[in-house]
């Protein structure tokens, strides 16, 4: 293996881990940015939230938010991901490109790169620093500690015990 290659094979988690963060955070952000109307509010109304439960905007902004969240954090890396890139290719088909046809004319270059980012992430996992890892690295760790015996009273485990 070439130097490059070694080194490259080194940082691939760790720069899929940042890639990871990089991407949950600004999707969370954009979320809350819908929910709650912090950081200039949801598109098209600039300070404010989404009503709740106005479809598909507030649904939306739910999955961005709190996949966002999972993402970042590294948990349920796969099954977020995969929800967030559905959610991200039903706003590009149904909300951006019935205006034109490529993502640089009707404004879905987010919504593009979003859905592709979270379906590698669905793909590829988490990297490195991730809470999925460590929940299963604790399940391994406990599966592996064999189970310690009870104790069984001396007249068998199906008997009374004896009065003394």
């Amino acid at each position: 293996m070439t130097t490059s290659a070694a080194l490259a094979g080194r940082a691939r988690p760790h720069v899929l881990a940042a890639f990871r963060i990089v991407v949950g955070f600004f999707f969370a952000c954009h979320g809350a940015a819908s929910l709650f109307g912090v950081f200039g509010g949801a598109v098209g109304a600039p300070g404010e939230a989404v009503p709740v439960g106005a479809w598909p905007s507030w649904y939306a902004a739910v999955i961005q938010f709190g996949g966002g969240l999972l993402v970042l954090l590294g948990l349920f890396t796969r099954a977020a991901s995969l929800v967030a890139s559905g959610s991200m290719a039903y706003a590009y088909f149904v909300v951006h490109q019935p205006s034109a046809l490529l993502p640089l004319q009707n404004g879905g270059e987010p919504s593009a790169l979003y859905c592709w980012a979270f379906l590698l992430l669905a793909v590829t996992g988490p990297g490195t620093f991730a809470l999925d890892r460590m929940v299963a690295r604790r399940t391994v760790r406990r599966s592996a500690v064999p189970p310690v015996p009870r104790a069984v009273p001396a007249d068998g485990p199906d008997t009374e015990p004896s009065p003394a």
